[in-house]
């Protein structure tokens, strides 16, 4: 006995094998240290041997940028910008700590595309566009062109509302006193 399946024509274009599309979250609160929530996010999807890629903009270190990544396990990669503080103050932002995220920028842009990462962690993004380290418009342009099966968590207080209205999923952390 043969059977035939019967298929509609926006079925027959999707290739054979893909994945669930993957959606962008916000997480946004008016302090800005509430990172262990995201990172517990992060933790489980790489336990579950997907790739994930934290990038923190605002936050260097020693021996930091994309030539020295942070490896948490086989599968938790997390990049830092190439200078040795945190930023915080666009008076004070030098030149080369310009450079330095704009490296990281293109370099995220580029890797993503490989699709080697299940979830990319945007950390405090808002506040790299409120520096003008970023522009709004590229982070929405690498939300709507990056791979379709790609997970992207926004963190950082005042988020854009464009970013807002692109988003799957806000969430407000608040402390209550």
């Amino acid at each position: 006995m043969v059977a035939q399946l019967s298929v509609s024509v926006s079925e027959a274009s999707l290739p054979l094998t893909y994945g669930i599309e993957g959606v962008v979250q916000v997480f946004t609160c008016p302090q800005r240290h509430f990172f262990t929530t995201v990172m517990a996010q992060a933790l489980r999807v790489a336990a579950q041997g997907s790739g994930v890629l934290v990038v923190q903009f605002l936050k260097g270190g020693i021996q930091t940028g994309i030539e020295h990544p942070i490896q948490l396990g086989q599968h938790l990669t997390w990049w830092r910008p190439a200078f040795q503080r945190c930023l915080g103050d666009a008076q004070t932002i030098t030149p080369e700590e310009q450079a330095a995220v704009r490296q990281l920028w293109e370099h995220l842009q580029v890797t993503v595309q490989g699709g080697q990462y299940r979830l990319v962690v945007l950390d405090e993004v808002s506040v790299a566009v409120q520096l003008g380290l970023l522009s709004e418009a590229e982070v929405l342009n690498f939300l709507e062109h990056r791979p379709r099966t790609l997970d992207v968590i926004l963190t950082g207080p005042e988020m854009p509302a464009s970013l807002l209205a692109i988003a799957d999923q806000v969430t407000e952390l608040r402390r209550l006193i």
